[in-house]
Parts: structure tokens; C-alpha cells; sequence
């Protein structure tokens, strides 16, 4: 297997970079532009949704190694989606695939109906974003310039740090911050772009309970605002807290995707069944 690797575009903003290399994966793929593809959607908005996401018959390998195994998955509007499963069942893969920060083996993927070259308003925060050796607001005014909204900057970086409780910590290092406050900020980053589709991948795993309650009442904000939420996370409490409807993951594939409600009151599989008791699901 060789690593994911990333190859900027010539014009390709140095925050993009940073942002994405630690979460390379070893996928059998080579190379991806990841820059030229994410700058192509980020600029003049399109009246286009990019929604609903579709996966259809999607299979991922590494190698010899099967990571999603003929994924069929829509995701719609409305409130989050969480990706529920035990560590290493696809659920990052599954936002790396739909964010288009790595292709499919084999299936297709569509947003909205087109392809993801023509997708403008996805944005995604990992686990451990990447902070700029810069100050809380310049952090928020790069990503602004590199996804070219950069007009009333200021307004627009004052409001997203006061969105996400941030307010006052303009002109602190961004690299300072607490585990938390860092979350906050890649979420101010993530929404001066003005997504459409916003994933988190298992933001709060690293965060203490004070921490992980102020990041979800954030995510709760930003989804009653009309974002899409879809979010990967091993926590029950969590996904009974934030979710809409539950997609379930076990060794790639998906077993169970069902309202939140339904789910947690009668789970339809065995896997799921098994998840929700707590047992080990392998």
C-alpha cells in the first residue's frame, strides 16, 4: 500500500495544506489535488445544491484491505445525520469520500445531483484541526481570503468567533488555545466559508465534558441555522443528543440507517441491536 499523498495546485493557499496532511490515509491512491478541488467549490456560490449526497453501490480498499464494502447511502437535508460505529467501521471514510478528499474504488458519488468538481459549500473539521502559527482572527481571515470571501473581513470574522463564544480572542495565538478552544475556532474557520454541508469528524473525542458540551451547543446552533450537520462519532450519548437520523457502521457496510428515535427504540439488526447494549460489535 502507498500513502494518500497531497499535491497542491500551483496557486494553492498554504492553510489548505497544513489542514488536511495529518489525516492522510493509506488508500492505495497516489496523489490528490485536494487544493484545486477545493478551492473550485468555494468561490462564486452556485444556486446548485449539494444535496442531497449520494453513494451508490461505493466500495473503498487499501491494497488488499476493504474499508467500505458497496456503500448505498443518501444523505438528505434536514437535521444532522450522525455516523455511529465502532472505531475503524468507515465512518471517517465515509466524510473523506463525500467531502471528495479521496475517490471511491469503485460505486459513484454525486452531490445534488452533479459531480463533486461542480459541489461549492462543503466544509469539514476534523478530530485535531491544524491551528496557523497566527492569532485566533487571522486564522479566521485566512480561510475567508483562501475561499474567497474575503469582503467586510473583519464583520464577518467578528461574527463568526462571536458564533462560536470566541468573542474577545481576536488577537490571541491561535496555537495557545485550550484542546476546546481550538474546536471552537476550526468551527469558525469552517463556517466563514459558508457551507451548505458541514462534517465533523469525531470533533469532541479529545475533549473533556466542560469542553464537549460547549462544541454540541455550538453544532446544535449551527444546524438550527440551516447547515447540514453529518457527523461521525462513537459516543451513544452523543448521537442520542445531536442526531437527526443515525447511520450505523460495522467493518464498512452500512447495517441500519433509521430516524434517531426509531433506532434507539428498535433497532431493526442484530449489530445494531448488539451496539446499543454495549457489547463489542468487531
Amino acid at each position: 500500500m502507498r500513502p494518500l499523498s497531497i499535491r497542491a495546485a500551483p496557486d494553492c493557499p498554504d492553510f489548505l495544506i497544513p489542514e488536511i496532511l495529518p489525516f492522510s490515509l493509506e488508500l492505495g491512491h497516489t496523489e490528490t489535488t485536494w487544493c484545486r478541488l477545493r478551492t473550485s467549490r468555494v468561490g462564486m456560490h452556485s444556486q446548485l445544491s449539494d444535496l442531497p449526497i449520494v453513494f451508490a453501490e461505493v466500495s473503498l480498499t487499501a491494497g488488499s484491505v476493504a474499508i467500505l464494502r458497496e456503500l448505498s447511502l443518501t444523505i438528505a437535508p434536514g437535521p444532522p445525520t450522525v455516523l455511529l460505529g465502532p472505531n475503524g467501521s468507515g465512518k471517517s471514510s465515509v466524510l473523506h469520500l463525500a467531502m471528495g478528499l479521496v475517490r471511491p474504488s469503485n460505486g459513484t458519488i454525486s452531490w445534488g445531483g452533479h459531480p463533486i468538481e461542480e459541489a461549492r459549500r462543503l466544509a469539514i473539521v476534523f478530530q485535531r484541526p491544524v491551528m496557523l502559527r497566527r492569532s485566533v482572527a487571522a486564522n479566521v481571515l485566512y480561510a475567508l481570503r483562501a475561499s474567497g470571501n474575503a469582503a467586510h473581513a473583519a464583520q464577518k470574522v467578528e461574527t463568526v468567533l462571536r458564533r462560536v463564544g470566541l468573542a474577545g480572542f481576536e488577537e490571541r495565538p491561535a496555537r495557545r488555545l485550550s484542546g476546546g478552544e481550538q474546536q471552537r475556532l476550526a468551527l469558525a474557520r469552517a463556517l466563514a466559508t459558508d457551507p451548505q454541508v458541514l462534517f465533523l469528524d469525531e470533533p469532541t473525542a479529545s475533549l473533556d465534558p466542560a469542553a464537549t458540551k460547549g462544541v454540541e451547543e455550538i453544532v446544535q446552533s449551527i444546524a438550527r441555522s440551516g447547515v447540514k450537520i453529518v457527523m461521525a462519532t462513537h459516543d451513544l450519548g452523543q448521537a442520542r443528543r445531536l442526531a437527526g437520523d443515525i447511520v450505523l457502521l460495522v467493518r464498512g457496510r452500512v447495517m441500519e440507517h433509521a430516524p434517531a428515535a426509531t433506532l434507539f427504540a428498535n433497532p431493526q439488526s442484530r449489530e445494531a441491536a448488539a451496539f446499543l447494549r454495549g457489547d463489542l460489535v468487531l
